[in-house]
């Protein structure tokens, strides 16, 4: 039997010890593609979760900031927290703007995206541990390449989450203080088109303006937008050409799709295979590279009876709170296709994530990891009859 009080009062108790933790964390640049930034964040997670006897295993990636994961209990179907420590900052930023709580907010680079977040996953471990004489099976994994869609860590997430009870990730709250019940996919691409050169005055029809064929395809690929079904294609760069004066030999331009179920994923995609398939030009030739992809979160009767479970334990213990979709995308879409009920947007409430304004409200933190803990108890002390067992 949980000591669910004990569990509660370690937290409130734990205030100080959070906010040191959280500070070390921001004060580290971990730049997605800074392997070493990433790390040495990681290091100190690792720390954290070694003071608390609490063991931390490394999967190592030799491009990406390396997976943690941190277990307590058996192996049986444990509760799984997620979270990741890779930030959209480059190296530097921690520098310019380290880590300071002015007004009730605390500020710094991946505050709210989310390093308090991992901070809260890290103290709620540490409680179960302190607390229980015999631990729940109850997990974190801590990624470090989330903005970059997970090229590395997505199947370690799909490993841990094909033998999770539930997911809880605990990506910011909104800045409302709901959580998140749905979120969109996304696919990221590249679109390269190779064309062939000319002067533009003396032999301009002997050219294959690869900029002329990509403005085309953009119009096409536009139309995969449907206000719908809330699929939307935005091409936010673009760039090519050699010379003003010369037919321009190459040109590319980057895709951000969203989409908020498989299905509308499938026709989008088709839709934008057609288009780079068809040959505007002459002598003009396409080809489409996939850099990075999210699944969307999409709700289900389970991942919903989850959510009711955890806004009851909110409003037992003094907050209101609902369930939201959003347009952006997490590594919560990973475990949601799995079949595993997860909920996203456990963390502190903040807003201004991936701006210079990025912040925390460092009154929501440690209610936000007691709302989880409770959680977490009362998923595990479900009868039979719970969605989860």
């Amino acid at each position: 039997m949980l000591d669910e009080q004990a569990i509660l009062s370690y937290l409130e108790a734990s205030g100080p010890g959070l906010l040191d933790l959280l500070e070390r964390l921001v004060n580290i640049d971990s730049f997605s593609a800074d392997k070493g930034g990433v790390d040495r964040a990681g290091d100190v997670l690792t720390a954290f979760y070694q003071s608390h006897g609490i063991a931390i295993q490394s999967r190592r990636s030799d491009t990406y900031g390396d997976a943690l994961i941190a277990r307590l209990g058996t192996e049986a179907r444990p509760v799984l927290l997620m979270g990741h420590r890779d930030t959209v900052f480059p190296p530097g930023e921690a520098g310019r703007r380290p880590f300071r709580i002015a007004g009730g907010k605390a500020t710094g680079p991946g505050v709210n995206d989310m390093k308090a977040g991992l901070a809260s996953i890290a103290l709620v471990m540490a409680a179960f541990r302190s607390c229980c004489s015999s631990p729940p099976p109850l997990w974190s994994l801590t990624t470090g390449d989330e903005e970059l869609a997970s090229p590395f860590s997505r199947p370690i997430i799909e490993e841990l989450a094909d033998g999770a009870r539930v997911v809880f990730n605990a990506e910011p709250a909104r800045a409302n203080g709901n959580v998140v019940t749905s979120r969109k996919g996304g696919r990221f691409m590249l679109l390269e088109l190779e064309g062939k050169a000319a002067h533009a005055g003396v032999n301009f029809f002997d050219g294959a303006s690869a900029i002329h064929a990509m403005a085309a395809k953009i119009v096409r690929l536009s139309q995969a937008t449907d206000r719908r079904t809330g699929t939307t294609l935005n091409v936010g760069l673009v760039r090519g050409g050699q010379t003003v004066n010369t037919v321009a030999p190459r040109a590319a331009c980057e895709i951000d799709l969203r989409f908020a179920s498989p299905a509308a994923r499938d026709a989008a995609i088709a839709h934008i295979d057609a288009v780079v398939a068809e040959r505007e030009i002459e002598g003009v030739s396409a080809a489409l590279h996939l850099k990075g992809e999210f699944l969307p979160m999409v709700a289900t009767e389970r991942s919903l009876a989850l959510f009711d479970l955890y806004r009851t334990t909110a409003r037992d213990l003094g907050v209101a709170l609902d369930g939201e979709f959003t347009g952006s995308c997490a590594d919560s879409g990973f475990t949601s296709a799995r079949g595993v009920p997860t909920l996203c947007g456990v963390g502190a409430v903040g807003d201004g994530s991936h701006t210079p304004d990025e912040f925390v409200h460092v009154d929501t933190i440690i209610p936000r990891a007691k709302i989880l803990a409770l959680t977490i108890c009362r998923v595990l002390a479900g009868s039979h009859s719970s969605p989860w067992e």
